[in-house]
């Protein structure tokens, strides 16, 4: 199958290319950078530098791949969780109207599927329940994350707006793994390291994770899946109070602090009590069911 990746240099990008490649697919990776050009090149797929926001030479391009199916794994996110609200406008800006030409491009040139990375980590379910693919994201929210939630609204809208490609959202969990923020050495690791993340009040929003790697897999068997909404998350939905402390063991920090909701309010504001507090962890029933799909246990659950 002929398969276009958009956002080919992000976290995910270099595990997608590999399972795309090992599954026999022919592989056109997106990226605005020479040097990871060069490097998709290394791992087999094709590389074509295009700027998300010029429509008329993305269209050229997914024209010239013969594309079936178009992966948009478009985002703009930092190195460090701490510089996120610096990048929130950018990356909004580059999932809206970059994804909204890749989009509209990819139903001009006649590719068949359209899969849209989305967010199993903003949903809305019942109190003491897991959000399944009917959830709605949280749009009341906290101010930060009911943004967000709009964002990942407006893009899963889009994706089902026209009856001329198939869509399919994928809501993954937070990544965790080489080059996200949740292996070691990286930013989430560093923060509880220097512990600057503390379980807040009683810890129970439910945090769903999903190792990069599986995310890829669950992504390629979503290719010839019947079309729709598939939550790609592990099976270890984990308050903070259990997953927080563990994950401080696995990478060798001091046990987090532990702090009320009012004093992290006061000094990090209320998206990161609402991350701490209000989550509501997902269910993956459905992408095991159908995709026959098998994330391992999070990492740090069985350190």
């Amino acid at each position: 199958m002929h398969v276009f990746v958009a956002g080919a240099s992000g976290a995910i990008g270099g595990p997608l290319i590999a399972e795309l490649l090992k599954q026999g697919h022919s592989v056109v990776g997106m990226t605005t950078s020479a040097a990871r050009a060069k490097d998709l090149e290394a791992q087999g797929a094709e590389a074509v530098i295009v700027d998300a926001f010029d429509a008329v030479a993305l269209e050229a391009a997914l024209r010239h791949s013969k594309a079936e199916v178009v992966i948009d794994e478009l985002t703009s996110l930092p190195k460090e969780q701490s510089d996120m609200p610096n990048y929130a406008a950018g990356d909004r800006k580059l999932r809206i109207e970059g994804g909204g030409n890749l989009f509209r491009a990819a139903i001009a040139s006649g590719v068949r599927r359209y899969l849209q990375q989305s967010s199993g980590f903003f949903l809305k379910a019942a109190e003491g329940t897991l959000a399944d693919e009917s959830s709605p994201l949280d749009v009341h929210a906290s101010p930060g994350v009911a943004a967000s939630a709009r964002t990942y609204t407006e893009l899963e809208t889009r994706l089902f707006s026209s009856k001329a490609i198939e869509g399919v959202s994928l809501r993954y969990g937070f990544f965790y793994g080489p080059r996200t923020w949740y292996h070691p050495g990286e930013a989430a690791a560093n923060m509880v390291m220097k512990q600057q993340n503390p379980v807040v009040g009683k810890g129970e929003g439910v945090s769903s994770f999903v190792h990069i790697d599986d995310a890829a897999i669950g992504t390629v068997a979503a290719l010839t899946a019947e079309p729709g909404v598939y939550n790609l998350v592990d099976d270890d939905p984990s308050p903070q109070a259990v997953w927080l402390p563990a994950f401080a063991k696995f990478v060798g920090a001091p046990p987090p602090p532990r702090m009320s909701e009012a004093e992290v309010k006061s000094i990090a504001g209320e998206d990161v009590v609402y991350y701490a507090t209000k989550l509501s962890g997902a269910s993956n029933a459905k992408a095991k069911r159908i995709l026959g799909w098998k994330p391992r246990r999070l990492q740090w659950l069985e350190a």
